[in-house]
């Protein structure tokens, strides 16, 4: 289980194996003690995943460690409990089912999205399988997950006809899902009219140096904020002036598009408006859609600034001021932005935008847009999973996607999740990633459908649960 968190350790067949073993484990257990192992499993699990991403422990990462743990162990708990009062068919049901509509009430009732807690992340480089959530989203591979452990537990635990059965069933679901996933990827390519897309973020020089100074002021944001102009206004001039030449040189080479990364700006609230003007100056100048992260720092507690984006066009007009809809737990105390991701319609397709953890969200994210452009900054440890997982959006919602990311890896998706160019902060001289990018997304099942199949889950669990209770337990054996 460690190795399938949603890490930079993940190795994508773990997460098939994992539930195997710990569904044998618990039908072999008293309910309510397998129970509190599987917990303390999901727990260590959660910790691991903290200490390899490099998050740091807070309280609010402590609490959601133990909640999301206690969520994850209900699908166990459920099989345990359920399966000896149902028939075959539905008793394997019960753990797919369970682990979807889990899956499921963890993005929608916690404040960690897919961040943690999705078995659909650690597959994100198996294309075929990924299609399926454009009809299912993010749930439907936890469903397949579930529902290839339930089979095989019961599988070895019968060994009858009807298990056996049971086993041809799922395989040829699996089969038929992967199947319909290569046959998307081999027929219905993504075709026609590219832009070229330059995501740019500023030199390590000018970020190091900026970081170094800001990191003396010890009351953080705020202290940044109260700063004497004189003292902070040097280094973040330099990071601008750097974005902005940046931009000259991409827009020169016929890039039509330019995405800065998330805080790709640092600004004192009462310089904010003069640093817009100079990123609408060179849309003119440089004639591009600018997408600009500004990180806008207030005297005003407690959340002492902004985390904004905002998309110019080439006359220089501000199409939208979008707020990050999801400030990081426990580490970031922006007010959230009202949860409206923008769309204009442009000569290149319908833009859209929101700003790093949002694309975490899947409801958040289930758009009608052509290209999704999502600024972003993360770190060393986690830059890598945090935009792999960010294919799921873009075959979850049917566009392109491209993530610009500061101090990580930036990366840009055609609408079926295949990478069109992609670029490491740490391991590449000139912080640039150039895509051409398709200007013409498509509808999917999942974006018409929104979250039926994750309700049809919970249903699904809902009637299993009270069959189970009405109907008397049946007598061990197959």
């Amino acid at each position: 289980m460690l190795l399938a968190v949603g890490g930079r350790w993940d190795i994508a067949v773990a997460a098939w194996v994992f539930p195997v073993l710990l569904l044998r484990f618990t039908r072999l257990s008293r309910a309510w003690s397998g129970a509190l192992w599987i917990w303390l499993a999901h727990v260590g699990a959660a910790v691991f995943w903290v200490q390899e991403s490099a998050i740091g422990f807070n309280a609010v990462v402590l609490a959601g460690a133990l909640a999301l743990a206690a969520v994850q162990t209900l699908p166990f708990l459920a099989d345990r409990l359920l399966a000896g009062r149902l028939r075959p068919v539905p008793a394997t049901l019960v753990f797919p089912a369970g682990v979807a509509a889990a899956e499921f009430l963890i993005t929608l009732l916690s404040p960690f999205g897919t961040a943690y807690g999705s078995l659909a992340v650690t597959q994100h480089a198996d294309l075929p399988l990924l299609q399926v959530v454009s009809v299912t989203g993010p749930w439907g591979i936890g469903f397949l997950i579930g529902y290839v452990a339930s089979t095989v537990s019961r599988v070895r635990e019968h060994g009858d006809r009807s298990s056996w059965r049971g086993g041809l069933v799922c395989t040829a679901v699996l089969l038929g899902v992967l199947l319909a996933g290569g046959a998307r990827l081999a027929f219905l390519p993504s075709e026609g009219a590219t832009v070229r897309i330059a995501g740019v973020s500023p030199s390590r020089t000018v970020t190091e140096r900026q970081q170094a100074t800001l990191a003396r002021f010890a009351d953080g944001p705020g202290g940044v904020a109260a700063a004497p102009a004189a003292a902070v206004r040097p280094v973040m001039t330099a990071v601008e002036k750097d974005l902005l030449a940046a931009t000259r040189r991409e827009a020169a080479a016929g890039a039509k598009i330019v995405i800065w990364p998330e805080e790709g700006v640092r600004t004192q609230e009462p310089e904010e408006s003069a640093a817009i003007a100079a990123a609408r100056a060179e849309a003119r100048r440089s004639h591009v859609y600018l997408e600009i992260g500004v990180r806008v720092y207030s005297t005003t507690a407690p959340a002492y600034g902004r985390n904004e984006a905002l998309l110019i066009d080439p006359r220089g007009t501000v199409l939208w001021t979008y707020q990050k809809a999801h400030p990081i737990p426990g580490s970031e105390r922006f007010t959230p932005g009202d949860g409206h991701v923008p769309v204009v319609r442009t000569p290149y397709g319908r833009l859209a935008d929101v700003i790093c953890y949002d694309a975490d969200f899947p409801a958040l994210m289930r758009t009608r847009a052509d290209i999704m452009l999502v600024p972003a900054h993360d770190w060393k440890e986690y830059g890598g999973a945090h935009t792999g997982k960010a294919a799921l959006a873009a075959v979850e919602g049917g566009y392109a996607l491209f993530r610009q990311d500061a101090e990580g890896v930036s990366a840009a998706y055609d609408d079926h999740g295949q990478v069109l160019a992609t670029g490491d902060y740490f391991t590449t001289g000139r912080q640039t990633t150039v895509a051409h990018v398709p200007v013409r997304g498509g509808t999917t099942v999942y974006d018409r459908i929104g979250d039926t199949f994750a309700w049809l889950c919970l249903a699904a669990l809902a009637a299993l649960t009270l069959t189970a209770v009405v109907r008397p337990r049946r007598p061990a054996g197959p």
